[in-house]
């Protein structure tokens, strides 16, 4: 019944049940992702460690995700969201514990490891079921919508997370977010199902039929043109709003760990709007190409005015990453048009691939301004962590200029699906 219009005119809730309580495994990957960027003093002091390593520690998430992306594309189509959804809730919280338990900087990587392959399901196993349980029509408005969530989700990592640590520190806030992961992995199984009541999945498929898709997925020069303007589009929300932006903003602008926080959370509620935005304007024209080429020359724009107009006050700085998030969130018809310019049996690697290379490089711009941090340091420390000053912020920034400018050349060579299947 994949993408199929239900019978008749009633309207049932359990589609939008099952949406709502997948789309909370993705809010919960967003709260996960971001959570160390308001931890980033307590994890140098308690961890001994430096700005590089942080931002290390904090990708272990990415390399996770990403790496862990093709296989669950391919296990999602074959065994279903609800089973692997499931799994991979409860695989983060034991992550989170790990986490929050140790002192050794080893198990520190491995337990943000087990979060980041914990999350690494949410966004693929929910697109697998809007195209199960709604027609084809709602996909792009769906999958925004869904984005929509995970950035509430992000928003809920900064700020209130900010005032859980001051509160009961990072451990215990850390041990706090475990336990609402295992209460959502229990709902997700008693409630959620793979497909209607007496449907049919049109994606049971052979191991073989799985494997043809892939192969040619990965032949497929669109797959990697989205894959790259996604990662590039992704950039500012995984460096900036997940872990640098924090401290930039504490150090820039002299503000405390909340209100900076707080600040950052206009970047996020920029993509909240964006995202269902974005797939709706993308649908109302029939076209995906011109949207995505809109956002990364807004994405380029701002955050180009962010990083090198000097003195700008806080207000335009939170305006900007507003209109940042917007453009950048576009980011979510990467994934529809790599699904349409897919065959029919790999549409989940399809959108796995995209994310696999947007985790990737997601991953690599958080040690990288790290790194340049390092590389510009004066030398002072508070409290056992190294402090920053705000020309060595806005080298690392520097990064996040780069990413916009190769969005925008991605976004050219994208060919244009009008928002439909080509290979089926």
């Amino acid at each position: 019944m994949e993408n199929s219009e239900p019978n008749g005119r009633t309207v049932s809730l359990m589609p939008w049940t099952i949406w709502f309580l997948a789309s909370l495994c993705f809010f919960l990957a967003f709260f996960q992702r971001v959570t160390p960027g308001v931890m980033v003093d307590e994890l140098m002091r308690d961890f001994a460690v430096t700005a590089a390593v942080v931002g290390n520690l904090t990708a272990f998430y990415y390399y996770a995700y990403a790496g862990l992306q093709i296989p669950i594309g391919v296990m999602v189509d074959r065994w279903g969201p609800r089973r692997m959804l499931t799994v991979a809730i409860m695989l983060s919280a034991v992550g989170g514990l790990i986490f929050a338990a140790t002192d050794n900087l080893c198990l520190a990587y491995l337990g943000r490891m087990l979060i980041g392959a914990g999350s690494a399901v949410g966004w693929v196993g929910t697109l697998k079921l809007i195209a199960v349980w709604f027609p084809a029509r709602r996909f792009a408005f769906l999958s925004g919508m869904t984005s929509t969530l995970g950035m509430v989700g992000a928003i809920a990592g900064q700020a209130p997370v900010a005032a859980m640590v001051d509160n009961f520190g990072w451990r215990g806030t850390l041990v706090i977010i475990a336990g609402l992961a295992i209460a959502l992995a229990v709902a997700i199984w008693l409630i959620v199902r793979d497909r209607p009541t007496g449907g049919r999945d049109a994606q049971t498929l052979t191991m073989r039929d799985l494997m043809r898709g892939l192969r040619g997925t990965l032949k497929t020069p669109q797959t990697w043109i989205l894959a790259i303007l996604c990662g590039m589009l992704t950039a500012p929300q995984a460096a900036f709003a997940a872990v640098w932006g924090v401290p930039y903003l504490m150090q820039a602008f002299g503000l405390s760990r909340i209100e900076a926080a707080g600040t950052v959370s206009f970047l996020l509620l920029g993509w909240g709007i964006g995202s269902p935005l974005g797939g709706w304007f993308s649908d109302y024209i029939g076209r995906r190409k011109l949207p995505l080429l809109m956002g990364a020359m807004i994405a380029l724009t701002t955050i180009s005015c962010i990083v090198f107009i000097p003195g700008l006050p806080l207000g335009v700085v939170q305006g900007l990453l507003v209109i940042n998030g917007i453009g950048s969130a576009t980011m979510v018809l990467c994934f529809v048009t790599a699904r349409e310019h897919a065959v029919a049996e790999a549409g989940s690697v399809a959108v796995a691939l995209v994310n696999t290379a947007t985790m990737a490089l997601s991953a690599a711009s958080q040690p990288l301004i790290g790194w340049i941090l390092d590389i510009n340091w004066d030398g002072r420390m508070e409290n056992g962590a190294r402090l920053y000053d705000t020309v060595a912020f806005k080298w690392g920034l520097l990064t996040l200029v780069g990413c916009g400018v190769f969005a925008v050349l991605s976004a050219l060579l994208v060919r244009e699906t009008h928002c439909r299947p080509l290979a089926r």
